[in-house]
């Protein structure tokens, strides 16, 4: 893996095809057959969306993981249409790409997911600082749940080449819970929970009692995405918060949440990897959530830089 670029960033996860359907009045109930009026197929999952959202705001990104020999290629076209790095995406020949069967609406989304080429990924995770090597990244984000027993050690090996290193896990109950990760998390530079995952790790339902909670964790920074609610950052002991809605009439009204979060790390990572003050970050983190909900599927509403810098002149 000589001469691979030089990244800015390298995303590792959970790769998936998302199939999202929308457009309908009720769910079906049992028995019944509903024909929804939208469909829209693109390249999915957490990483893959952030990689996306980076790379569209002009840092150097690269994308991690597996999809499947037989039906791989399309994903990796999609990729580097987007400006993507994909040489660190391996092709496995034991199960097909994965994907995910998103139900959407304005308020919320219900998937149903097929694991497929994704089954590689945990022995690739376990040595992912020399996979990433080649790449010498600033950053490393990770949007998977790495095996507990390897954790700390992964974490250490990140830290220890000097990349910073940010993680979203997703709705991984147990794995939010334990000991090992909260300890890993104490490396992390930045944690990217949503109110759900924060809560079911702080026993707490209220943003400030959270970042108490993440204090006496030892965990000192969390961008904590509230959906409805806005966003909340905790900072090296200092808190932030972001109102819902900011953008007022520059956006459209919301058409699918999927992914939303996903693009908020992608905007908070921009910011941060530019140097930006932790409010801004939490800001553009925030504008590109909320501009991701415009059009279905997690990447298509995601702002280019100028569109994103245009839109936040015209706001406070």
């Amino acid at each position: 893996m000589t001469g691979r670029p030089k990244l800015d960033a390298l995303v590792a996860g959970d790769l998936f095809f998302d199939l999202t359907l929308s457009g309908f009045k009720s769910w079906p109930r049992p028995g019944e057959e509903y024909f929804v009026k939208e469909f829209h197929k693109d390249v999915g999952g957490g990483a893959t969306i952030t990689a996306c959202g980076l790379a569209k705001l002009g840092i150097r990104t690269g994308l991690l993981g597996y999809v499947g020999k037989e039906d791989g290629q399309w994903f990796l076209d999609q990729l580097r249409e987007r400006n993507v790095e994909t040489s660190a995406v391996l092709m496995t020949s034991t199960a097909p790409t994965a994907f995910s069967v998103g139900i959407s609406t304005a308020q919320d989304r219900t998937f149903l997911t097929y694991t497929g080429a994704n089954r590689e990924l945990p022995s690739m995770m376990r040595e992912l600082a020399s996979s990433a090597a080649p790449y010498a990244p600033r950053h490393i984000h990770l949007a998977h749940a790495l095996d507990l027993d390897a954790l700390q050690s992964t974490f250490k090996a990140i830290k220890d080449r000097g990349w910073t290193l940010s993680l979203d896990v997703g709705w991984h109950p147990d794995w939010l819970t334990d000991s090992r990760a909260i300890s890993a998390l104490k490396l992390a530079d930045i944690f990217f929970p949503n109110e759900r995952e924060a809560a079911v790790m702080t026993r707490e339902n209220e943003p400030e009692r959270m970042f108490n909670a993440f204090r006496e964790m030892g965990i000192p920074r969390v961008a904590l995405k509230l959906g409805q609610g806005g966003a909340a950052l905790l900072w090296d002991g200092q808190t932030y918060f972001q109102k819902p809605g900011f953008l007022g009439p520059n956006t459209t009204p919301c058409v699918d949440t999927t992914g939303a979060g996903d693009c908020f790390d992608a905007g908070f990572l921009y910011a941060w990897l530019n140097n930006m003050e932790p409010a801004m970050c939490l800001k553009i983190g925030a504008a590109c959530g909320e501009l991701s909900t415009r059009a279905l599927g997690g990447i298509a509403g995601f702002p280019s830089k100028e569109e994103l810098e245009a839109i936040l002149c015209t706001v406070k």
